[in-house]
């Protein structure tokens, strides 16, 4: 169990681990609302994301976190919410 928190530049750090960074978006700009489909990552590339959070943060993420989780902003308030639930436990 991990009790670090997760941030954006987490995220970014392991979307462009995991799947690169396409060329034409800019994930140091204000990206929380802006659909990861718009930023150039498809649902493999959020997979291996997702993939690589659980692993990394020790949490198991619900299945609906990849249909549910459209933008960074979203995914990071669902890694959160596992993370909180994993420090109460």
């Amino acid at each position: 169990m991990s009790s670090r928190e997760f941030t954006l530049a987490d995220l970014v750090r392991i979307l462009r681990e995991g799947a690169g960074a396409d060329e034409s978006a800019d994930l140091g700009g204000d990206i929380l609302d802006v659909d990861f489909e718009n930023l150039g990552y498809e649902s493999l590339a959020l997979l291996e994301t997702i993939g690589r959070i659980e692993r990394e943060y020790d949490i198991t993420l619900d299945d609906d976190v990849l249909a549910s989780a459209g933008t960074p902003g979203q995914l990071i308030e669902a890694v959160g919410a596992h993370l909180t639930l994993a420090r109460a436990n």
